[in-house]
């Protein structure tokens, strides 16, 4: 089979943990040797931060409904004929529709979404189990729905003296002790409870002073701000705003904590703290419960406690030799299950499997 081409479409105006996936995944796919052309919003943050050498086309993305935005979807396609048509989420998904024996329409899921908007696509790709059986409940055709899980790619260490830098910047002692987030701020990422157990966790450990990176940005940003003022925090939280690389403030921590609620689908934050070589502890999410093993390579605690939380991150922070090993089983995982070459290697075979079937689809 020749060169597999493939459009991306996703919709979003801002630039998240999914939007980063998203680039991760053209980018690789690009190298990989297929023929990558991307689909996003006007003036989407996602354009700033696509790679020079794919090819993007501004789209109206205005809403699902839109018939201008679903006419401008069909007129890229017919335009560029690609063999591939993947969609995320929801809005870029209702928008596309194809034809039988046109290109093939790939949904891929990252959440638990209406699937009401996802049903005319021919395959769907979950990016965890839960998500593939959550589709085949609904009455999606299980031949069709694919699990094929996110990956981080190796980062780039940042020099020692830019990280001094950064943490004098910030304001942060020579000798503290640093605990980091990342993440939106709404209300699934549960960061209320972790200023609620910041508030139970003392102000130092090991004669350390403790404090808090919250990395990001979010709807819930002035409540939470709200928040820690009244629990008498400010002087022990840093609010670094969104950062579009994250990854030397994560890499301050010595521990970073991921407190998300029940319904979180997966947690790119994980792969970061394993890929940036950080003890993580998580709460039991559906996600977290999906890909971790407490006490292998993260600690997990329960989805919305605050007292759990703070006896979890003590323990981690008080056991450097359980901190250790959770480091060195979390790079053991991401290597065997969640490299770039493994979901790349899964994605193109998965596209020459369904052009080869395409007269059936």
């Amino acid at each position: 089979m020749s060169q597999v081409s493939s459009l991306h479409l996703i919709a979003s105006k801002s630039l998240g943990g999914a939007e980063r996936f998203f680039l991760r995944l053209t980018a690789a796919l690009n190298e990989g040797g297929c023929r990558v052309w991307l689909g996003l919003r006007n003036k989407s943050e996602v354009i700033t931060q696509v790679p020079q050498d794919i090819a993007l086309y501004e789209l109206p993305f205005r809403t699902v409904w839109d018939p201008v935005s679903r006419w401008a979807v069909s007129r890229l396609i017919s335009r560029l004929n690609p063999d591939i048509v993947q969609t995320y989420m929801g809005r870029a998904t209702r928008l596309t529709r194809l034809n039988k024996g046109g290109p093939v329409h790939i949904a891929r899921l990252g959440g638990y979404y209406k699937l009401d908007s996802f049903r005319h696509a021919h395959a769907w790709v979950g990016n965890t189990r839960g998500i593939c059986d959550y589709l085949v409940a609904g009455g999606f055709p299980a031949r069709r729905i694919y699990h094929i899980g996110n990956f981080i790619d190796p980062p780039k260490k940042t020099p020692p003296e830019e990280l001094k830098r950064l943490r004098q910047d910030l304001g942060l002692p020579d000798d503290a002790l640093i605990l980091a987030t990342a993440g939106r701020f709404i209300e699934v990422k549960g960061h209320r409870f972790l200023l609620e157990a910041m508030e139970r966790l003392p102000r130092q450990v090991d004669q350390r002073p403790l404090f808090l990176l919250m990395i990001g940005d979010g709807p819930l940003g002035p409540s939470l701000k709200g928040l820690a003022r009244a629990l008498g925090l400010e002087d022990r939280i840093i609010w670094t705003g969104w950062q579009p690389h994250p990854e030397p403030y994560l890499e301050l921590a010595d521990l970073i904590v991921f407190p998300s609620l029940e319904l979180e689908t997966l947690g790119n934050v994980i792969l970061e703290a394993w890929a940036l070589e950080r003890p993580i502890v998580v709460t039991r999410f559906r996600g977290a419960l999906e890909i971790t093993r407490h006490g292998e390579d993260v600690w997990q605690v329960p989805c919305g406690q605050p007292r759990a939380l703070a006896e979890g991150v003590l323990t981690v922070l008080k056991d450097q030799t359980l901190a250790k090993e959770l480091v060195k089983a979390g790079r053991r995982r991401l290597k065997e299950e969640f490299s770039r070459e493994r979901v790349v290697e899964q994605y193109l075979a998965l596209y020459r499997e369904l052009l080869e079937e395409r007269r059936w689809l």
